[in-house]
């Protein structure tokens, strides 16, 4: 498994590549001081399976190192870290495609916990950021519940994109599918997890602390 810690700041990306290097996973740790090294390793071939991203990077103002990523590389999962707790941003990076968040100040078992979520398909949030968001309702507990059980593989695909911030276009064009097939399955993925947009979905994962891995093993389940 190859990592990819971007952070203008040599202490702290020591850091993180020393608890990366401790975490008992078998991870080769890829140290970048700029996404513009990042970017030039990935394009020279490097397959990286996650990304963990300074917010702030030079060159870059707010959410923008997040949007290049998402842009330029798509296809490789990004952990933001960041100084702020800023329920806004977290939102707006999740909006981007981040499959995560977690601010600089947290504690390490919550860096741990980020990490085994985000490599697990799922999405993690910061526990202040959820606590600000609207009260999980007793349908939606129930929902969530059995999710798996109420996509098919093909939503479950579809929802994958929709957590990595993908536009309809776009997970119709990977997908071979057509724009009017794939917002058939994004009405019903919400309907699954009571919700009306597609970042409230992306939330709902978070706060069941659901992964696709989760739903592919519920739907194979005999008795879910």
């Amino acid at each position: 498994m190859k990592i990819l810690v971007v952070d203008d700041h040599p202490l702290y990306r020591s850091g993180v590549a020393f608890t990366l290097q401790n975490s008992g996973m078998a991870v080769e740790v890829v140290e970048c001081s700029s996404l513009a090294v990042a970017f030039q390793r990935l394009d020279e071939g490097l397959v990286a399976d996650l990304m963990i991203l300074d917010l702030q990077m030079p060159g870059y103002q707010g959410v923008d190192s997040v949007r290049a990523v998402r842009t330029r590389r798509p296809e490789v999962p990004v952990l933001v870290l960041s100084g702020t707790e800023d329920p806004a941003v977290v939102r707006e990076c999740i909006d981007l495609g981040a499959f995560g968040f977690l601010p600089k100040s947290a504690p390490a078992d919550h860096f741990n916990a980020a990490l085994a979520r985000v490599l697990a398909g799922g999405v993690y949030l910061p526990p202040t950021s959820l606590s600000v968001a609207a009260p999980v309702t007793r349908a939606q507990q129930d929902a969530w519940g059995r999710l798996g059980a109420r996509l098919t593989e093909r939503q479950r695909q579809v929802l994958l994109g929709i957590v990595q911030g993908k536009p309809n276009k776009v997970i119709a064009r990977d997908l071979g599918l057509s724009d009017t097939t794939v917002k058939s399955h994004v009405a019903h993925i919400l309907e699954a997890l009571v919700v009306s947009n597609r970042t409230e979905a992306v939330y709902a994962l978070a706060r069941a602390g659901l992964s696709l891995q989760d739903l592919q093993a519920s739907a194979s389940d005999p008795a879910s």
